[in-house]
């Protein structure tokens, strides 16, 4: 048994290689031991997919969940399992597990992995695997598990055959945020024929009392010196605070007490309050400039302008960074780490007179300049639909990349704010938003919508599919539908493809046409769809509670997005001369 806070070593790896290492436990009794060590760690939620390897485990999974010490969520498949166990780590604020057999499976769970490991979710790998003696003799289904996730792990454990789990478990899940950056763990398990109960030794499904499982500490909060810290500061730069993905309403306190204007991406969740500037982005060509200094909180991905203030020398930045992360290493970013709120005031100070009402004067003018441009628009377009979403959506809500969060950062009001604001932004990779918007809504029972686009609906669809005796999530999927990949039209290929010599090569490479029956296929999967074509329509239809799943397609064109989005620069620039 080994275990490890990144990869094994050749010694650790060697001896877990050991045929004739650990042979006391059966496959069963190691596997009620691995599932009894997940649940005193805090985890509540488990996904798996079948398989046959890892059979021991889902028997140990079945006893566990009648015995009501966690809940189990089967999915057919791994890439789904995967994201779908990440939303619920999400959703949840605490570990979620997943569980794989052995093979291709494994690999499957890479992307959720990743994710996982530039989000800092903590994500339990507990993947199946042949004994030891199998290894490297050809047999079916086995390959090289342990290490498969490279470096992304913040801790591992590779658990022969026989051996109990237990220690090396709760070691490895105990490794992960103790001084070091949170991230997925991965628990590589032997298990040896015979992969069922015996009689010897029974599955137990009577039910005793329950246990309640511990759950993770909550995100921590100000407290002492930091405290203090909120409460009073000097005033003397024209500053700005950017609250990227996961920031937190930490970003837009700190911006309220320093007095200045805040920059918060949508999925921060500190876009609120009268600090906030909406459209921001549009109005740093005209007011960046002058910025003499930047404090982020969380990691801002969404736009150019801000990586291009990030990037200037002449600007001096601060990063917070109360506890270690994975997302950037050391010594690779530009900014100043300050781990207390205390050091971030001295670092900042706080906005020069006029400075922050500059910002909110400027983003009022040009917050009306865009919804009056969408009010003499004649048909829907994502900016609308994000606009609606935002207004109408009281629960959780989920962003999917590439469009549709950029149209709702332009748009969304900081005089409202959905209860959680979620996207996978450590990758922003369009895979798996469908399945991790399941696993948020499924945490904690919470209504969730989510707004995406077509090929990121498309690209999940298998995500849609839930046995007939799995819980099923409160969650609406809102589809900008316009048949292909629209962000490229607003970058540079967008422009290269209005050359006549490069149209067809852009809209096949990158537009990615398609013509999808979404209403057939919602049917496949028993999912009710409904239509939308109007402001109207969709207002109605975002006003219904969300119970059940739920797909509103909105179809919008695609060839009057680059078009729309240079009206919309222009707008603003208009009413800030």
């Amino acid at each position: 048994m080994t275990g490890t806070s990144k990869s094994p070593s050749p010694s650790a790896s060697a001896a877990s290689s050991d045929p004739k290492a650990g042979s006391n436990l059966s496959s069963l009794q190691a596997a009620r031991s691995a599932v009894a060590a997940l649940t005193a760690a805090g985890v509540t939620d488990v996904v798996i997919a079948p398989g046959s390897r890892s059979a021991p485990l889902a028997y140990a999974l079945a006893e566990a969940e009648v015995q009501g010490r966690v809940k189990v969520h089967v999915r057919i498949d791994e890439r789904v399992a995967g994201f779908t166990a990440l939303g619920l780590a999400r959703g949840g604020h605490r570990p979620a597990a997943v569980v794989t057999t052995s093979g291709t499976a494994v690999g499957e769970l890479m992307p959720a992995v990743m994710e996982a490991h530039h989000a800092g979710v903590p994500l339990v790998v507990l993947s199946a695997d042949r004994p030891a003696e199998l290894h490297g003799t050809g047999a079916n289904q086995t390959t090289v598990q342990p290490g498969i996730f490279a470096e992304f792990p913040a801790s591992t454990a590779n658990v022969r055959a026989g051996d109990d789990p237990a220690g090396a478990i709760g070691a490895a899940l105990a490794a992960v945020g103790a001084g070091s950056p949170v991230g997925p763990i991965h628990i590589n398990l032997q298990f040896r024929d015979p992969l069922i109960p015996q009689d010897s030794d029974t599955a137990e499904l009577a039910v005793p009392d329950a246990e309640t499982p511990a759950e993770l500490p909550a995100e921590p909060v100000a407290t002492g010196r930091e405290a203090a810290a909120l409460a009073n500061h000097p005033g003397t730069h024209r500053a700005v605070v950017i609250a990227g993905d996961g920031a937190g309403e930490i970003a837009a306190l700190f911006a309220r007490r320093a007095g200045l204007p805040l920059l918060a991406e949508p999925s921060s969740n500190a876009r609120f309050g009268p600090n906030a500037i909406g459209a921001y982005r549009l109005l740093l060509e005209e007011l960046g400039p002058e910025v003499e200094r930047v404090v982020v909180f969380g990691r801002p991905t969404l736009s150019r302008p801000v990586a291009g203030l990030l990037a200037r020398r002449d600007v001096e930045k601060a990063i917070y960074v109360p506890r270690p992360v994975n997302w950037f290493t050391a010594g690779r970013r530009p900014e100043t780490l300050i781990t207390d709120l205390a050091g971030l005031f001295d670092f900042v100070g706080g906005g020069t007179p006029g400075w922050l009402e500059r910002w909110q004067t400027a983003s009022a003018a040009a917050m009306a300049a865009v919804s009056s441009l969408l009010d003499g628009e004649s048909e829907l377009n994502g900016l609308h639909v994000a606009d609606l979403v935002w207004d109408h959506t009281d629960g959780n809500l989920v962003l999917g990349s590439s469009n549709p969060i950029r149209d709702m950062d332009l748009v969304a009001a900081p005089d409202w704010h959905p209860l959680d604001v979620y996207a996978n932004r450590g990758l922003a990779g369009i895979d798996g938003t469908i399945a991790t918007a399941a696993g948020i809504a499924l945490a904690n029972g919470i209504p969730t919508r989510v707004l995406l686009g077509d090929l990121t609906f498309l690209h999940d669809a298998g995500a849609l599919l839930l046995g007939p005796d799995e819980p099923e999530p409160d969650l609406q999927l809102v589809v900008l539908n316009d048949g292909g990949g629209g962000i490229f039209s607003t970058l540079e290929h967008g422009a290269l493809g209005e050359r006549e010599e490069y149209a067809a090569v852009v809209e096949r490479f990158f537009g990615t046409p398609h013509t999808v029956d979404m209403a057939a296929l919602a049917a496949a999967y028993g999912v009710p769809h409904t239509l939308v074509r109007t402001a109207d329509e969709l207002d109605a239809a975002l006003d219904a509670p969300v119970t059940g799943r739920s797909i509103l397609e909105v179809p919008v064109r695609r060839d009057a997005l680059r078009e729309l989005h240079a009206a919309v620069k222009g707008a603003v620039q208009n009413v800030l001369r």
